[in-house]
């Protein structure tokens, strides 16, 4: 039977005081914000904005946001940016970083130089337009997804894993015929679910977040993202609280505002608990070698 000292007793309860403190700091504004979004104007002038318990529940600010149909269009633009953009990222970084985990590869440093240096510099927000525009992508969900098809910093963390895995195993499927995507798909890519699913992680909330690039080049309004969508709802409703006379008879623009970052938050916490393990365990597979 395992008994603790008094110092262990002590060091538990600190640590679970310190834990509990920590994730009230996380819980408490988004209790905020979904409360803010369901409460009255009344409500919320009468309690200084302070509201964590709502007394009175409407849902006028949820109905603003999704008069119009924009919200369901800015979700299905969303959807197949995040969907399609994290599938083509994952192909491409999985089929850039293993051959560049082979040191046998002619070059290697090379095209690592390469890579490295786009890192460091870029060419900047105009002749990136100017490419897009060249090649037709202007007004494309496809213009948010292709000229990122590649993150470099995630691709050197694939690299990095896949130094890792052994390469007797490559050698020995070689030995028994195997061509080398036979050895991708049935030796490298289900050894490696922990570092795709950390990656596919990074890749799926950085689309998901995304709204300066559909900024620049997506103008059709039934194209643009959930995150432009909510751009735009922010600055409309910061105009609306300008004046206090409007704001009175209009719906609450505060409750707006956490409305919609309720609605942009709430499907991005529900995907991450069932791939929280891999992301934890992908991230210090990816970064230690050896």
């Amino acid at each position: 039977m395992n008994t603790m000292t008094n110092s262990e007793r002590i060091t538990q309860i600190l640590n679970y005081t310190l834990l509990s403190l920590l994730a009230a700091t996380c819980v408490i504004p988004f209790i905020y914000v979904i409360t803010v979004s369901v409460t009255p104007i009344s409500e919320v002038i009468k309690n200084d904005g302070l509201v964590l318990i709502p007394t009175k529940v409407t849902w006028t600010a949820y109905e603003a946001i999704m008069q119009g149909g924009r919200l369901t269009e800015a979700y299905q633009a969303t959807l197949f940016r995040v969907g399609v953009g994290t599938v083509f990222n994952l192909i491409f970084t999985v089929l850039t970083a293993l051959p560049l985990s082979r040191k046998s590869l002619p070059g290697r440093s090379y095209f690592l130089m390469f890579i490295v240096f786009t890192m460091l510099f870029n060419g900047g927000f105009i002749p990136s337009y100017l490419l897009v525009k060249e090649i037709g992508l202007l007004d494309s969900s496809w213009s948010l997804i292709i000229p990122g098809l590649i993150n470099a910093f995630y691709m050197m963390i694939v690299k990095s894993f896949f130094e890792q895995l052994p390469e007797a195993i490559d050698e020995a499927a070689r030995i028994d015929g195997a061509g080398e995507l036979a050895i991708l798909f049935r030796i490298v890519l289900p050894l490696s679910v922990p570092i795709i699913a950390t990656v596919g992680l990074f890749y799926a909330v950085w689309h998901w977040n995304s709204y300066f690039d559909a900024l620049l080049y997506i103008n059709d309004a039934s194209k643009q993202p959930l995150q432009l969508f909510l751009r735009q709802i922010l600055l409309a409703s910061v105009a609306i609280s300008g004046d206090a006379a409007e704001a009175a008879n209009s719906v609450n623009p505060i409750s707006v505002q956490m409305a919609s970052v309720a609605v942009t938050t709430i499907p991005i916490l529900l995907v991450y608990p069932f791939i929280q393990k891999h992301f934890t365990r992908g991230v210090l597979l990816g970064s230690v070698k050896g």
